[in-house]
This record gives structure tokens, C-alpha cells and sequence, in this order.
């Protein structure tokens, strides 16, 4: 299953982790030398979520910031509690 946000299209994008040695000039030094260059992964902070998606509940993997911004609506806490019968609803009332 892949990393990717269903409502805002977040996914994992590459980038450089650069390595340097030496003191800044600014700081008395003959300057910063690159001593390396890695790839490394910038992963977004996808979560598993019940959401209403086309009026059923689903579970989907959304990112924070789409769960901030209110891109998704939760389904409401039904208030069942077991051991207790159910109450059928009345046809005709």
C-alpha cells in the first residue's frame, strides 16, 4: 500500500541530506566544506481514519494536514452499549 494522502495528494518526495565540515567565515573560520551528499526521504504523516466518504463510512488513509484543515468528516459515535436490548424503531410513529 503506498504512502499517499487520499484528499490532498501527499506522498513521499526525495531530497539531499548534505554534510559539512569547518568553521563559518562568519565565525573566523575559512568556511563550510561539503564533505557529502546522501538521498534521503521526506515521508508525509499518512493515518488510517473511519470517514464519511459518498455517505458510507470508510476507512482511509489521510494525512494530518488534510484531518486539520477538515477535508474529512468523521462518522458520529453511535451510543450502543452491550448488554442492553435495542430499541426497534416503531413503523407508523
Amino acid at each position: 500500500m503506498s504512502r499517499v494522502c487520499q484528499f490532498t495528494g501527499k506522498k513521499t518526495v526525495f531530497g539531499n541530506s548534505i554534510t559539512r565540515r569547518g568553521k563559518a567565515k562568519r565565525l573566523g573560520g575559512v568556511g563550510k566544506k561539503v564533505t557529502g551528499v546522501t538521498r534521503r526521504k521526506f515521508k508525509p504523516n499518512i493515518q488510517k481514519v473511519h470517514a464519511v466518504v459518498e455517505g458510507k463510512v470508510r476507512r482511509v488513509r489521510v494525512s494530518t494536514k488534510a484531518i486539520r484543515m477538515g477535508l474529512i468528516q468523521k462518522p458520529l459515535k453511535r451510543n450502543y452499549k452491550p448488554g442492553q436490548p435495542q430499541q426497534q424503531p416503531q413503523a407508523g410513529e
